[in-house]
Protein backbone atom coordinates (compact mmCIF):
# COMPACT_ATOMS: atom_id res chain seq x y z
CA UNK A 1 0.00 0.00 0.00
CA UNK A 2 1.48 2.96 -0.83
CA UNK A 3 0.47 6.13 1.59
CA UNK A 4 0.98 9.73 -0.03
CA UNK A 5 0.32 12.95 2.78
CA UNK A 6 -0.60 16.18 1.28
CA UNK A 7 -0.92 19.28 3.02
CA UNK A 8 -5.01 18.74 3.55
CA UNK A 9 -5.23 15.25 3.35
CA UNK A 10 -4.07 11.79 3.51
CA UNK A 11 -4.10 9.26 0.72
CA UNK A 12 -3.64 5.40 0.57
CA UNK A 13 -3.66 3.65 -2.77
CA UNK A 14 -4.46 0.18 -2.36
CA UNK A 15 -5.15 -2.00 -5.31
CA UNK A 16 -7.59 -0.78 -7.57
CA UNK A 17 -8.94 2.00 -5.01
CA UNK A 18 -7.40 5.25 -3.86
CA UNK A 19 -8.66 6.63 -0.03
CA UNK A 20 -8.55 9.79 0.46
CA UNK A 21 -8.55 10.99 3.83
CA UNK A 22 -9.25 14.79 5.58
CA UNK A 23 -6.55 15.35 8.11
CA UNK A 24 -7.79 17.22 11.14
CA UNK A 25 -6.19 20.50 11.57
CA UNK A 26 -5.11 21.33 14.91
CA UNK A 27 -5.30 25.23 15.36
CA UNK A 28 -8.96 25.12 14.32
CA UNK A 29 -12.10 24.69 16.90
CA UNK A 30 -12.96 21.14 17.18
CA UNK A 31 -16.35 21.56 15.97
CA UNK A 32 -15.49 23.97 13.42
CA UNK A 33 -12.41 22.09 12.08
CA UNK A 34 -15.13 18.89 11.73
CA UNK A 35 -17.53 20.93 9.95
CA UNK A 36 -14.90 22.63 7.63
CA UNK A 37 -13.73 18.80 6.62
CA UNK A 38 -17.07 17.36 5.99
CA UNK A 39 -17.89 20.07 3.47
CA UNK A 40 -14.80 20.40 1.44
CA UNK A 41 -15.21 16.66 1.52
CA UNK A 42 -18.62 16.14 0.33
CA UNK A 43 -17.78 19.30 -2.18
CA UNK A 44 -14.77 17.25 -3.53
CA UNK A 45 -16.95 14.36 -4.29
CA UNK A 46 -19.90 16.11 -6.16
CA UNK A 47 -17.46 18.28 -7.86
CA UNK A 48 -15.65 14.88 -9.43
CA UNK A 49 -18.69 13.06 -10.23
CA UNK A 50 -20.43 16.74 -11.89
CA UNK A 51 -16.72 16.57 -13.88
CA UNK A 52 -17.57 13.65 -15.22
CA UNK A 53 -20.64 13.59 -16.11
CA UNK A 54 -20.02 16.95 -17.87
CA UNK A 55 -17.56 14.53 -19.88
CA UNK A 56 -14.05 15.30 -18.09
CA UNK A 57 -12.65 12.10 -17.36
CA UNK A 58 -12.48 11.63 -13.51
CA UNK A 59 -12.16 8.76 -11.28
CA UNK A 60 -15.53 6.96 -10.41
CA UNK A 61 -16.57 7.81 -6.89
CA UNK A 62 -17.28 4.38 -4.71
CA UNK A 63 -18.36 6.04 -1.28
CA UNK A 64 -17.98 9.24 0.98
CA UNK A 65 -18.18 9.73 4.25
CA UNK A 66 -17.45 12.25 6.60
CA UNK A 67 -14.20 13.17 5.76
CA UNK A 68 -13.22 10.42 3.40
CA UNK A 69 -13.63 9.44 -0.10
CA UNK A 70 -13.08 6.09 -1.81
CA UNK A 71 -12.31 6.32 -5.41
CA UNK A 72 -11.39 4.52 -8.47
CA UNK A 73 -7.41 4.26 -8.84
CA UNK A 74 -6.33 5.14 -12.18
CA UNK A 75 -3.66 3.25 -13.20
CA UNK A 76 -1.57 5.39 -15.77
CA UNK A 77 1.59 8.27 -16.18
CA UNK A 78 1.12 11.53 -14.32
CA UNK A 79 0.70 14.07 -17.45
CA UNK A 80 4.06 15.90 -15.72
CA UNK A 81 5.89 12.42 -16.79
CA UNK A 82 4.67 12.91 -20.65
CA UNK A 83 3.61 15.91 -21.62
CA UNK A 84 3.21 16.91 -24.88
CA UNK A 85 1.41 19.75 -27.18
CA UNK A 86 -1.10 17.06 -27.90
CA UNK A 87 -2.16 16.11 -24.38
CA UNK A 88 -1.67 20.08 -23.42
CA UNK A 89 -4.52 20.41 -26.15
CA UNK A 90 -6.66 18.28 -24.40
CA UNK A 91 -6.22 19.76 -21.21
CA UNK A 92 -7.23 23.07 -22.62
CA UNK A 93 -10.13 21.41 -23.99
CA UNK A 94 -11.11 19.89 -20.20
CA UNK A 95 -10.67 22.79 -18.63
CA UNK A 96 -12.83 24.63 -21.23
CA UNK A 97 -15.97 22.35 -20.16
CA UNK A 98 -15.07 22.56 -16.14
CA UNK A 99 -15.17 26.38 -16.95
CA UNK A 100 -18.43 26.07 -18.96
CA UNK A 101 -20.25 24.41 -16.36
CA UNK A 102 -18.54 26.51 -13.41
CA UNK A 103 -16.08 24.19 -11.46
CA UNK A 104 -12.94 25.89 -10.91
CA UNK A 105 -10.06 23.16 -10.47
CA UNK A 106 -8.14 25.14 -7.83
CA UNK A 107 -4.81 23.51 -9.06
CA UNK A 108 -4.89 22.56 -12.42
CA UNK A 109 -1.31 21.30 -13.11
CA UNK A 110 -0.08 18.61 -14.88
CA UNK A 111 0.53 16.87 -11.44
CA UNK A 112 -2.93 16.58 -11.03
CA UNK A 113 -3.77 14.70 -14.14
CA UNK A 114 -2.97 10.51 -14.95
CA UNK A 115 -2.89 9.76 -18.85
CA UNK A 116 -4.34 6.31 -19.73
CA UNK A 117 -4.85 4.85 -22.64
CA UNK A 118 -4.41 8.71 -24.34
CA UNK A 119 -7.03 10.27 -21.82
CA UNK A 120 -6.36 12.75 -19.36
CA UNK A 121 -8.14 11.64 -16.06
CA UNK A 122 -8.39 14.78 -14.21
CA UNK A 123 -7.45 14.05 -10.53
CA UNK A 124 -7.37 16.09 -7.04
CA UNK A 125 -10.20 18.56 -6.71
CA UNK A 126 -9.66 19.06 -3.11
CA UNK A 127 -9.27 23.37 -3.71
CA UNK A 128 -12.42 23.30 -6.25
CA UNK A 129 -15.17 24.72 -5.83
CA UNK A 130 -18.08 26.41 -7.92
CA UNK A 131 -17.65 30.02 -9.73
CA UNK A 132 -19.36 31.76 -12.44
CA UNK A 133 -16.77 34.41 -12.56
CA UNK A 134 -14.07 34.69 -14.96
CA UNK A 135 -11.20 35.80 -12.54
CA UNK A 136 -10.66 32.51 -10.68
CA UNK A 137 -11.07 30.68 -14.37
CA UNK A 138 -8.21 33.28 -15.60
CA UNK A 139 -6.51 32.10 -11.86
CA UNK A 140 -6.85 27.79 -13.20
CA UNK A 141 -5.37 28.97 -16.46
CA UNK A 142 -2.70 31.26 -14.79
CA UNK A 143 -1.66 28.39 -12.12
CA UNK A 144 -1.42 25.88 -15.25
CA UNK A 145 0.84 27.97 -17.70
CA UNK A 146 2.95 28.55 -14.15
CA UNK A 147 3.23 24.53 -13.74
CA UNK A 148 4.32 24.55 -17.32
CA UNK A 149 6.60 27.33 -17.36
CA UNK A 150 8.81 25.69 -14.49
CA UNK A 151 8.93 22.41 -15.91
CA UNK A 152 9.04 22.06 -19.45
CA UNK A 153 11.46 24.04 -22.17
CA UNK A 154 8.73 24.28 -24.60
CA UNK A 155 6.55 26.20 -22.97
CA UNK A 156 5.17 28.51 -25.41
CA UNK A 157 4.08 25.78 -27.79
CA UNK A 158 2.24 23.68 -24.93
CA UNK A 159 0.51 27.21 -23.97
CA UNK A 160 -0.47 27.92 -27.71
CA UNK A 161 -2.07 24.52 -27.70
CA UNK A 162 -3.70 24.38 -24.41
CA UNK A 163 -5.32 28.20 -25.39
CA UNK A 164 -6.31 25.92 -28.71
CA UNK A 165 -8.12 23.52 -26.95
CA UNK A 166 -9.65 26.09 -24.46
CA UNK A 167 -11.42 27.80 -27.36
CA UNK A 168 -14.60 25.91 -27.03
CA UNK A 169 -15.64 27.67 -23.77
CA UNK A 170 -18.02 29.86 -24.49
CA UNK A 171 -16.36 33.03 -22.74
CA UNK A 172 -13.38 32.57 -23.73
CA UNK A 173 -12.27 35.90 -25.01
CA UNK A 174 -13.27 37.31 -21.59
CA UNK A 175 -11.55 34.78 -19.43
CA UNK A 176 -8.25 35.34 -21.95
CA UNK A 177 -9.10 39.14 -21.35
CA UNK A 178 -8.84 38.29 -17.59
CA UNK A 179 -5.64 36.18 -17.69
CA UNK A 180 -3.72 38.90 -19.56
CA UNK A 181 -4.40 41.24 -16.45
CA UNK A 182 -3.49 38.51 -14.03
CA UNK A 183 -0.41 38.10 -16.01
CA UNK A 184 0.51 41.75 -15.73
CA UNK A 185 -0.42 42.11 -11.92
CA UNK A 186 2.09 39.11 -11.38
CA UNK A 187 5.00 40.72 -13.54
CA UNK A 188 5.11 43.89 -11.73
CA UNK A 189 4.98 42.87 -7.94
CA UNK A 190 7.72 43.35 -5.87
Amino acid sequence: MDVIRGAEALVKIQNNLVIKKRLPKNYRIPEIDHDIRKKRTKTEARIISMARRFGVPTPIIYDVTEDTIIMERIKGRLLRDIMSPKYSQIMGKCTAILHNNSIIHGDLTPRNVIVKNDRLYFIDFGLAFFDERVEPMGMDIHVYFEAIKADFDNYVELREAFIEGYRIMSRFNEVMERLEDIEARGRYRV
